[in-house]
């Protein structure tokens, strides 16, 4: 029993951070992503016994997209941004700042499954297979949503695309 706590433990020490910045790509909202967090821990916690030698990585996820998803249909707001975090100590910093603000206003203007989406395949670099596990749906879902979630993000903010190819 206490090997199994020291195991969660070091898993959840070792994901958390990363689990936080997916569930705030999901959320726009630090202290929103903090508690899916914690949920998704607890969660993970409860099932550690049958998680532990297969994917609580991914069961994790699964639980941050489903919580919001609910949530999100229980509020049916839009995701504030003035909760970003504004750099403004320079050009770089101000121009970073920028770009963060027109990407998290164009991923709220996704559904929640489009966001979920995005941030499973593009931030958390999962293959369609892994995002289609994750969300409970089939990998043709996974690509159908994807292409229409991307459309949307060309046509809410072209200036994304933009930017995307000046890096190149």
């Amino acid at each position: 029993m206490r090997d199994e706590r020291e195991a969660f433990s070091a898993w959840a020490r070792e994901r958390q951070l990363g689990l936080l910045r997916t569930a705030y790509l999901l959320t726009g909202d630090h202290q929103r992503a903090e508690d899916l967090v914690q949920e998704a821990l607890t969660k993970v916690a409860l099932r550690w016994r049958r998680l532990a030698d297969s994917n609580p990585d991914g069961y994790a996820r699964r639980v941050l997209v489903n919580d919001n998803i609910s949530w999100w249909r229980r509020r049916r707001d839009e995701v504030p941004l003035e909760n970003a975090d504004r750099a403004t100590d320079g050009p770089l910093e101000t121009e970073y700042a920028e770009r963060r603000l027109l990407l998290l206003a164009a991923l709220a203007r996704l559904t929640p499954r489009q966001r979920a989406v995005v941030v499973l395949r593009y931030y958390d670099d999962l293959t369609v297979d892994a995002t289609a596990e994750a969300l409970g749906v089939s990998a043709g879902t996974v690509k159908s949503q994807t292409n229409l979630a991307l459309r949307r993000l060309r046509e809410a903010a072209p200036e994304l695309a933009e930017l995307l190819k000046e890096e190149r």
